[in-house]
């Protein structure tokens, strides 16, 4: 006993010795009412210093892992659970089998969870798969900075529960950011929630369902497919074209059917990367406004713009009307890991919504709420746009020369963002692209996943944002290469004589 103690790096030495002998009572290999070793004997046994078991000792003692007889020592305490013995219904080792009491929510979840089945990445594999923001771009001074000036001005505060509706200091800025967005921010208010994907589930949960059938871009952002799915919607597809959704079919999917509301990208869209045209977004905003349909606007990438003038999002087109749920984050631009989006509605529906984030979470951590406000107030939000947009431009247009030169694909589609749409001719099967890439070291993101009618086996989505410049390049031809390969080998079996 005792030889298996080893110390690690960074933490207190006597908070690992309390949780290794705490394991050893825990487990029974120190029973109940044992004297434990004396200080000075452990001390020598695990090779740390006398003050360091002493200090061990008093915090197990503290946690109620031992006791002290006075002139005797330091005993383990009963800790082990009580067994019944000689009921063969109380045997603890009696297994539930978990698939008999899991809901159908959670047998859905765990089927739509695309982590859980895409293609494991081995070390050294380049991979295409991300659309996050490059961690080497972020200013971490300036994050430091932030958290330093937060905590000086409210300090404890922050670190106590907060409010439902969100930070007030960030609802305030970012209804400014929003208004400088063009959006009519008269009779709107603001909830602040963990990300894009709480926002889109709490909107979901407070839409009552009708026809129960939603409309959207095809393709589209595969997490929003899958948490309409889990919400029990159906859900209508309208094909993309090269300046966005098409409005023929959106007329026709309309006097066809009804629908509880819409969802669209219409900024650096989700997979496509199309931005939707001005002229487009007017019309789909007519027509929402005459069928009385509540949209979700994803404001997705909207910040990453290289070229062309900014296009207003759908929520500022909609003037003084009600009918837009915006939905933004900074996730695909800054720091996604602090986990904080925004949902911009009419008052009364985000009064709502407020007390369903209560009910579900409590608040969003109000220490990352305060520190991206901070990061925000002191104007380093332009800064760094400044330099990721010039960053992830040359990417892209790296990463779009290098696909144009090297790969024999139908169509690509991308105006801005992190990634850019690969089609290739109808019959051509990007999972097997995928299987013979992975093979060589190369993976992306097969596009049936963006779809929402089982089709676009034929396509897929490049991320270039967390990539090397040489890896984005060496990926591509391997990506081109087996193309080719899969494409002769499909025009060899077409023209092949049949025996």
């Amino acid at each position: 006993m005792f030889n298996d103690f080893k110390l690690a790096e960074g933490r207190p030495v006597y908070l690992q010795v309390k949780d290794y002998m705490k394991r050893l009572i825990v487990q029974g290999a120190l029973q109940a009412d044992r004297r434990l070793p004396a200080t000075r004997e452990l001390a020598g046994l695990l090779g740390v210093s006398r003050n360091t078991v002493i200090s061990a000792y008093a915090e197990l003692e503290e946690d109620g892992f031992a006791y002290t007889v006075q002139g005797k020592g330091s005993f383990a305490a009963a800790v082990s659970p009580v067994r019944a013995a000689g009921n063969p219904e109380a045997d603890e080792g009696r297994k539930l089998d978990w698939a008999e009491h899991v809901s159908e929510y959670a047998r859905l979840a765990e089927e739509l969870d695309l982590m859980k089945r895409g293609i494991r990445a081995a070390k050294g594999t380049i991979s295409f798969t991300s659309i996050a923001p490059d961690e080497k771009l972020f200013d971490l001074d300036s994050v430091k900075r932030a958290f330093s000036d937060r905590m000086a001005v409210e300090g404890n505060v922050l670190l106590n529960y907060g409010y439902a509706k969100g930070y007030k200091p960030l609802i305030d800025y970012l209804m400014d950011y929003m208004a400088r967005k063009g959006v009519d921010t008269q009779d709107k208010d603001m909830l602040i929630t963990s990300g894009f994907t709480e926002g889109f589930d709490i909107v979901l949960s407070a839409i009552r369902k009708n026809s129960g059938t939603v409309l959207c871009e095809n393709p589209t952002h595969n997490t929003a497919i899958k948490n309409l799915k889990l919400h029990g919607f159906r859900i209508k597809g309208i094909a993309m074209e090269p300046d966005g959704i098409s409005i023929g079919g959106l007329e026709q999917a309309l006097a066809e059917g009804a629908y509880d509301l819409a969802y669209f990208v219409p900024s650096y869209h989700n997979p496509t990367g199309i931005v939707t045209s001005l002229q487009k977004r007017l019309e789909l905003m007519t027509l929402m406004n005459r069928y009385q349909i509540p949209v979700i606007e994803d404001g997705f990438n909207e910040e990453l713009r290289y070229s062309g003038s900014h296009v207003s999002p759908l929520a500022a087109m909609a003037g003084a009307g009600n009918g837009v749920i915006y939905i933004g984050s900074f996730s695909k631009v800054l720091f996604p890991g602090l986990r904080v989006g925004w949902v911009l509605a009419d008052r009364k529906l985000i009064g709502m919504l407020e007390s369903v984030k209560r009910a579900r979470n409590i608040h969003t951590s109000t220490l990352d709420q305060s520190l991206l406000y901070q990061y925000l107030h002191n104007g380093n939000l332009e800064k760094y746009l400044r330099r990721a947009r010039a960053e992830y431009k040359r990417k892209y247009e790296w990463t779009l020369a290098c696909c144009r030169e090297l790969v024999p694909y139908s169509t690509l589609s991308g105006d801005g963002g992190l990634h850019l749409f690969m089609a290739f001719e109808q019959g051509f099967n990007t999972r097997e692209l995928l299987a013979a890439c992975s093979q060589r070291g190369v993976i992306f993101t097969p596009g049936d996943n963006f779809y929402t009618d089982e089709t676009g086996g034929n396509t897929l989505r490049l991320g270039f944002s967390r990539v090397a410049d040489e890896d984005i390049r060496k990926g591509i031809a391997i990506i081109g290469e087996a193309a080719r390969e899969l494409l002769n080998r499909s025009d060899h079996a077409t023209t092949a004589p049949k025996k």
